[in-house]
């Protein structure tokens, strides 16, 4: 299982496993948790990085609408996983 590693304030980062990811309108998602294994809460993170960048941008979805969309994308990818 593939694992990013984002800061996520000064200097203090969080590690998160990549479930699945998928590309709508030229913008990354990945859904992620903090479990390796077993039932965690999964989150969904988008790339908003350039290609210019050395490093990749994360930001967490938090828009309502961007956030049901792509969650239903990525419950149709995962079948039979329950995202709430």
């Amino acid at each position: 299982m593939d694992k990013i590693t984002i800061e996520i304030e000064d200097g203090v980062t969080a590690d998160f496993f990549v479930l699945e990811e998928t590309t709508v309108g030229g913008i990354d998602y990945f859904l992620v948790t903090e479990e390796e294994e077993g039932d965690g809460e999964a989150m969904i993170l988008k790339d908003l990085s350039s290609k210019n960048d050395e490093e990749a941008v994360f930001e967490f979805v938090e828009d309502d609408t961007e956030l049901k969309a792509i969650g239903a994308i990525f419950a149709d990818l995962m079948d039979n996983t329950d995202l709430v």
